[in-house]
């Protein structure tokens, strides 16, 4: 066999590594919300994603819904030009693509920031809610979130 082909057979191979086999640092969080799904054909799983801790804040939530009056003339539409769905949120302060967690609010739940506020919010997040009600509810909270990085390069996740 060639040494191009050996190379590219480790690092298939080395791709393959489940992520439990690699080091994980004392920072390091597992979001509960990526579910291990079981693979059809192979009857393997889908590891949890590995997240290291970059920053804590303390910053208002609120709630929004995808409704003109709280959004724009395009509601299910993010600033990101991405469909609305759970685990999105608004963020002024935040690159798109940062994966962050509420822990007091939402445990391990995982969002990622999608989308904009007013110009004005500097100081909240905003949770995506697929109505008007649920948003209402949530009410407003002053909490400290998560800001993660992911493990292999210590970036903020998906910037």
């Amino acid at each position: 066999m060639g040494k191009d082909k050996i190379t590219a057979l480790i690092i298939v191979a080395l791709a393959l590594v489940p992520l439990r086999m690699l080091n994980m640092n004392e920072g390091q969080l597992l979001p509960s919300n990526m579910a291990e799904k079981a693979s059809a054909d192979a009857g393997t799983s889908i590891e949890k994603a590995v997240y290291t801790v970059e920053s804590k804040m303390n910053v208002w939530i609120t709630a929004y819904a995808s409704v003109p009056e709280e959004t724009d003339s395009t509601p299910f539409i993010t600033a990101s030009n991405k469909h609305v769905k759970d685990g999105f949120i608004a963020a002024n302060f935040l690159p798109f693509g940062t994966k962050v967690k509420i822990p007091n609010l939402f445990g391990d739940k995982v969002f990622t920031v999608e989308d904009r506020m007013s110009r004005d919010k500097t100081n909240f997040v905003d949770i995506w809610m697929p109505t008007v009600s649920a948003a209402k509810d949530f009410g407003i909270h002053k909490a400290s979130i998560v800001v993660l990085g992911d493990s292999i390069s210590g970036n903020v996740a998906e910037r």
